[in-house]
């Protein structure tokens, strides 16, 4: 007999579908908080946040399966989160389903890890993840994920009350800047999530669990600019930036240009980021005023992909004249073929000698939705549904992503066809801002 061959499959945490209704208590604690251990019968532990197993009695009504497997790692490498040592595989199209009290935003992420496993190889397992309509991944295949992997997502798309998106942000184009409407009609995936000049902050000093990863390889100006750090607090004010719009280990770091004569420095600080092409992407820009000696001294240009998205942005004026008070400002701009993102900030015609004359605290990079209402090519949620071949395929296939928000979330798994391959300078315009997205301090 032919002994089984050694394969992997890949662990799924549906962590955090968690409402975002209450951004502005000084406690957060969601309506809404479902942290699930796929393939578990037994709670875990980690960042002092509870997961409970989907094999647990109290999940039963959760998991819409009838084929499915628990799989559990009996030797896990040492410090591996115990979530990430178990998983559950299908068979068969899938399920989760979770009431939801709040119809407020909601934040989905999925986590993913391999798992040595005998019993089957699924080295060319796809699969497709759906979250209310929404196709999320497509022809997806985690099989080299050696390190855990999050994929994080914002639904907005059945709800309309917007409390980490606004439904209106700025769209960048090469020759204008006008209002975009219908965010809260979207679902975005996050793609970036950076401190600006400071270390990496995990989940553990984040209220919402989220990980910003430092900016260094996303830096692409060799010079001009200083590291600053605060050790003062973060003055958060009511109707402003909350902890959950940016924690304060954001907003206590950031680089600088910094005028040290009676010249003003003639260069901006840019950063690049990877994104795809032919979608649209929501650029959350964050600032706090940590380096200034006084009020109404920073003024400076933020730009977006090489274009003025906003000109003689004044600190002061926006969080109602109080330094270290946060603020945010939100941007819609394309992706395109070069398959990088820029974000870029300079002094501009106000900016004063002897003082800070730009700062940038932190970056957020959102994927918006396709046509298709798609993130993930240019394919629907539907027309997978209506793809999944009816029948025993006589293979098990890893469930890696399966999420559902109010009504149900569906996963489609398929075998990989032999050969198939899944396939997906600057410059300063003269044009004002006469309307940015932001939350400041008034």
């Amino acid at each position: 007999m032919e002994s089984p061959r050694r394969s992997s499959c890949f662990s799924l945490v549906i962590i955090t579908i968690l409402s975002l209704s209450t951004l502005t208590l000084s406690f957060f604690s969601p309506i809404d908080n479902y942290l699930i251990d796929c393939g578990s019968a037994a709670d875990a532990t980690v960042d002092n946040r509870r997961f409970t197993g989907d094999s647990a009695r109290s999940n039963s009504h959760i998991l819409s399966s009838t084929r499915s497997d628990s799989l559990r790692n009996p030797n896990p490498p040492l410090g591996l989160a115990p979530i990430y040592h178990t998983a559950r595989v299908f068979k068969s199209p899938s399920s989760y389903e979770f009431v939801i009290r709040d119809k407020g935003t909601h934040l989905v992420r999925l986590h993913f890890h391999q798992l040595d496993y005998v019993k089957c190889n699924l080295e060319d397992a796809l699969f497709h993840v759906s979250v209310n309509g929404f196709l999320l991944l497509s022809n997806f295949s985690g099989y080299n994920t050696l390190n855990p992997r999050v994929k994080e997502y914002i639904d907005l798309g059945r709800y309309r009350k917007a409390h980490l998106v606004a439904d209106t942000a700025q769209l960048v184009h090469s020759d204008k800047i006008e209002k975009f409407d219908g965010l809260t009609k979207q679902a975005l995936e996050t793609v970036h999530r950076v401190s600006i000049g400071g270390p990496k902050v995990t989940p553990f000093n984040d209220s919402l669990w989220r990980t910003w990863v430092p900016d260094d390889e996303f830096l692409k100006s060799s010079g001009g600019w200083e590291k600053v750090y605060f050790s003062g607090r973060i003055k958060y004010q009511d109707g402003g930036a909350s902890r959950e719009v940016g924690p304060d280990n954001v907003y206590n770091s950031a680089r600088v240009i910094k005028s040290t004569n009676e010249s003003i420095p003639k260069i901006n600080i840019s950063w690049s980021f990877p994104v795809m092409e032919d979608y649209k992407y929501l650029v959350r820009t964050h600032f706090c005023d940590i380096a200034s000696i006084s009020l109404e001294l920073l003024y400076f240009n933020v730009y977006v992909n090489g274009y003025l998205a906003y000109k003689d942005l004044d600190l002061s004026d926006v969080v109602g004249e109080t330094l270290a008070s946060p603020f945010y400002a939100d941007f819609v701009v394309d992706g395109d073929r070069s398959g990088f993102l820029t974000v870029s900030v300079g002094p501009s015609n106000m900016s004063y000698p002897h003082c800070i004359d730009a700062i940038l605290n932190g970056v957020e990079i959102m994927k918006l939705n396709n046509s298709m209402g798609s993130l993930d090519g240019k394919v629907s949620a539907e027309s997978v549904m209506k793809s999944w071949p009816r029948g025993n395929i006589g293979v098990l296939v890893p469930l890696v992503a399966v999420v559902c928000v109010l009504l149900i979330a569906s996963m489609v798994l398929l075998r990989r066809s032999i050969g198939a391959k899944g396939s997906v300078a600057w410059s300063r315009l003269a044009t004002d801002v006469t309307e940015v997205n932001l939350k400041g301090g008034n």
